[in-house]
């Protein structure tokens, strides 16, 4: 018998809901396909935690998957702190079973003699990492799918530090969770250890953004913001945290700003794509507004349009926001005098002139593997320096360490102090962004995702690649490849001189070819969704802003070619 019917048919036991039963039964009986996709593995923890599509199933979210993954959490928190009373806040965002999902996990965490804090409504991700160390709690959980389509949910767990759960702790819980069987969970709520918590947390949280994101920037009272919530959480924040910073001139886009799991005025919700931010670009257009913010349902990342050249809105990209912020927050700690033990962070699959700014200012650099989880892992691992900012192409930032997970609250005030000081001294962030490029570089990425759906679509991921690394990348456009790096096997290598260093990162599944030219191209499948990714960077100098316009066409035709090199147009 195949696998995935043995362990259906486990689900027709009777300590599963009678509709769960009915369900695993019909599709039993009518439909093999679909409950070979339900069972035929179990969700797991990738960059992001754990993520899936809603419904019965082991390979789906559900109040047993969770309550499954929320025993595992519960026994290695008990085997961890054996002495301590033990103590979890819960947030959930705004997407379909949020709530009741978050109130099976807070159960269950009860039920195992856990104190539970729960946000008794929607509360963005950056608060409930700022609740964790505000609360004191040994972990945190926020059922949230990011910027996914509408059937999914998910988990995330953050441990006592704010942080997302990383290694060892991550592999060790999983493994206790592997340990269990679905009957192991404890569903019988102690409803004493369970608190609502509210504004108490809220305010606390809003001061400390403003006080990480405001710089007390001129010309406030002549800023224009046009803020959408996408249907998501960021509402419950984003303009009290303007509003306490001093913008006047804030305007919600009403038709988004209820939150909404099905997200209804939007084809996905996710702030990288032009098309979510169109009501809000039009009403911009409108009201001749400086700057448009649209952040994802659970608000860690956030997508920024400033008026360009030509003074239209222009939807600029994760890297360009983190480059011109984390250039904004150096200049302001070089005012006061650099302390000496000052970094910024990124990801290896950013943009390299991170690196090239971290050199002019003499400030550490650090990289590290996608998922922002890393980067507050390095907060975590030198507790004697100072984060000033950092983020990832994937329009994810975080200003300071009073949050340890990308933030778009405090991020979406910094980008208005940049454009709010920038206009205010006769420029704007597009300009200021122009100038980053002459006095460091001009660099210029491009992503291009292929999803990649189910059983089949996991297996094509997997095979793409497997070529992308057995047929490797000779040249990108006329620059021989001179460097190989393998983050499955922790090497770099020359291909040139057969030098070889390497990687002192955790093994991942990631391939990064770097020609002469500077011109690099990564290749990594996605930790959340069903898709396959490949970065490409190129850059050149800028010897003028007037020559901005030229510079960035010709790095557009090297771009464009890339991607028609690598077939994938």
């Amino acid at each position: 018998m195949d696998t995935f019917l043995t362990t259906a048919k486990s689900w027709l036991s009777n300590f599963f809901d009678p509709e769960v039963r009915q369900e695993v039964q019909n599709l039993m009986d009518t439909d093999h396909e679909e409950l070979k996709e339900r069972f035929y593995k179990n969700l797991e923890f990738g960059t992001g935690g754990m993520r899936g599509v809603m419904g019965v199933g082991t390979n789906r979210i559900n109040k047993y998957t969770l309550g499954k993954s929320t025993q595992g959490l519960s026994n290695y928190l008990k085997k961890t702190y054996p002495s301590e009373t033990i103590k979890v806040v819960i947030a959930y965002d705004c997407r379909h079973n949020s709530d009741t999902l978050s109130q099976t996990v807070a159960e269950v965490l009860s039920a195992n003699g856990i104190r539970v804090f729960r946000f008794s409504a929607l509360r963005t991700t950056p608060e409930l990492s700022f609740a964790v160390r505000h609360l004191d709690c040994h972990a945190g959980i926020v059922l949230t799918a990011s910027h996914n389509p509408p059937e999914y949910n998910g988990y995330k767990v953050y441990w006592g530090d704010g942080g997302q759960i990383v290694p060892p702790q991550d592999g060790e819980i999983i493994t206790e969770i592997n340990t269990i069987a679905y009957e192991d969970i404890k569903f019988e709520a102690d409803h004493n250890l369970i608190e609502s918590i509210d504004t108490k947390v809220d305010n606390a949280f809003f001061d400390a953004s403003v006080q990480a994101g405001n710089f007390n920037a001129a010309g406030k009272d002549n800023f224009k913001i046009v803020f959408t919530s996408i249907h998501g959480t960021s509402i419950t924040a984003i303009p009290q945290v303007l509003k306490m910073a001093g913008y006047p001139h804030v305007t919600v886009i009403e038709e988004q700003a209820i939150p909404d799991g099905n997200f209804p005025t939007v084809k996905s919700p996710n702030p990288e794509e032009p098309e979510a931010l169109a009501i809000a670009l039009k009403k911009a257009e409108a009201i001749g507004a400086d700057m448009v913010v649209g952040t994802d349902p659970d608000s860690d990342r956030l997508g920024i349009a400033v008026r360009n050249l030509k003074g239209e809105m222009e939807l600029l990209n994760g890297n360009q926001t983190m480059v011109l912020m984390t250039k904004f927050l150096l200049d302001k700690y070089k005012e006061k005098g650099f302390k000496g033990n000052e970094f910024i962070a990124t990801t290896i699959v950013s943009t390299p002139m991170m690196e090239q700014m971290a050199k002019s200012y003499g400030v550490e650099f650090k990289t590290a593997l996608t998922g922002f989880k890393w980067i507050g892992k390095m907060i975590k691992d030198f507790p004697d320096s100072k984060f000033v900012g950092g983020g990832e192409e994937s329009f994810g930032y975080m200003a300071g360490d009073f949050v340890r997970d990308k933030d778009a609250v405090t991020a979406t005030l910094l980008a208005c102090e940049v454009g709010a000081e920038a206009k205010a001294n006769g420029s704007s962030f597009y300009e200021e962004l122009i100038n980053a490029y002459v006095e460091f570089g001009f660099y210029k990425e491009k992503l291009i995702s292929l999803t990649k759906k189910g059983i089949s679509g996991a297996e094509e991921i997997k095979q793409m690649l497997k070529e992308f690394k057995e047929n490797p990348v000779e040249t990108v456009q006329g620059s021989k490849v001179v460097w190989i790096e393998d983050y499955n096997t922790s090497i770099a290598k020359n291909v040139v001189t057969g030098e070889e260093k390497s990687i002192d990162l955790p093994k991942s599944n990631v391939l990064i070819y770097e020609a002469e030219d500077g011109t690099r191209i990564a290749a990594r499948p996605s930790g959340t969704e069903p898709k396959v990714k490949f970065y490409m960077s190129t850059n050149a100098v800028l010897p003028s802003a007037s020559e901005f316009k030229s510079v960035n066409s010709q790095l557009d035709a090297k771009l464009d070619g890339i991607v028609a090199e690598l077939n994938l147009g």
